[in-house]
């Protein structure tokens, strides 16, 4: 399962077991059997990569995190061959395969990491101030300590929709002189301190802040936009993709590539000469959101939504980013994960 990316943690009552979310749903969009290969881009707890198996299906299960595969080398013995994992980012998912019959993305931060103190993505315990999903390269700790506060304010804001972006920013840019930030429980509590909290909120004040910087020092939007490329390549006539988002950000994201590589005409409606363009993908249903029952013995499941589509023969088109309207953000040299 992923967790809500606008989760307060202390509002959750406690660690959660994995649980799949929209597990039912996403089996009917992927329509998994016997001789197929399905590749599941965020493996995290294996929890659609099971299910997926039980159909009949083989697997190959991509996450960029050495501890979600470590845990994952049971299954991959129990399997017969069917499974195979890859650490390595979702994004190159079609270095991984050259065809494959569907694609499932499950985008976001898993429960096992957030319960895990020591991975730094949650205040609930107190833990370094990391977030690296791959345990490498730039940390939340460096780009708080390090970036300037009209930077931080950007992320802040795009990344997390955060109202006080150019405050908290500024503040962490006064603290970090007299003492750097090493810890969640540090830089959550002076967020809490710096702007206070309403009775009426539900959420921590630094929850949409660790949001943020956990989507930039992941480049999670990026990466989501890079997949659904690599899903178009790969997909056979008739393959199925299946992603389930937890946040605005990603299901813009996912929307407008489907809606985008749908629609046979290229351009806006307001110019009626441009060339048409064959689709790549069929839309398969709308928006489809967990129900009351789901949301009751899961509550990280509630902002949940799964997109669907269907490919079709046309050849994959070449990847354009401006589709997307992704944020400018500050540039970072990431470390390579291929």
């Amino acid at each position: 399962m992923m967790a809500g990316h606008g989760d307060d943690p202390h509002a959750v009552g406690g660690l959660v077991r994995h649980i799949p979310v929209l597990l039912a749903e996403v089996l009917e969009a992927l329509a998994p059997k016997a001789g197929e290969t399905i590749v599941d881009g965020t493996f995290g707890a294996g929890g659609y990569t099971g299910a997926i198996l039980e159909r009949g299906a083989s697997v190959v299960a991509i996450d960029r995190d050495p501890d979600a595969i470590a845990a994952g080398r049971v299954l991959e013995q129990q399997a017969g061959g069917r499974l195979k994992l890859v650490q390595a980012p979702f994004s190159t998912l079609d270095e991984r395969v050259e065809s494959a019959d569907g694609v499932v993305l499950d985008i976001g931060v898993s429960s096992m990491q957030l319960d895990q103190a020591e991975r730094g993505f949650s205040f609930r315990a107190d833990g370094p101030l990391d977030m690296r999903m791959a345990q490498a390269g730039l940390s939340a700790a460096d780009v708080v300590n390090t970036f300037k506060a009209g930077d931080l304010a950007r992320i802040f804001g795009f990344l997390g929709e955060e109202r006080h972006a150019g405050r908290i920013a500024r503040m962490i840019e006064s603290r970090r002189e007299k003492r750097p930030f090493e810890r969640t429980l540090d830089l959550a509590d002076a967020i809490a301190t710096h702007i206070g909290r309403a009775p009426k909120d539900k959420i921590h004040p630094a929850t949409r802040v660790f949001q943020a910087l956990r989507i930039f020092v992941n480049d999670e939007l990026g990466e989501l936009a890079s997949a659904l490329f690599a899903a178009e390549r790969v997909l056979k006539p008739g393959g199925r993709l299946a992603v389930v988002t937890f946040h605005s950000l990603e299901d813009r994201i996912v929307k407008r590539f489907i809606a985008d590589r749908a629609d046979a005409a290229s351009g806006s409606r307001h110019m009626p000469d441009a060339p048409a363009r064959p689709a790549t993908f069929r839309k398969s249903g709308g928006g489809v959101v967990p129900g009351e029952a789901e949301i009751a013995a899961n509550p990280r499941a509630r902002s949940a939504r799964l997109r669907a589509a269907i490919r079709t023969d046309v050849p994959a088109r070449a990847g354009d980013f401006s589709i997307f309207g992704l944020p400018k953000l500050p540039a970072v040299e990431r470390p390579g994960e291929r």
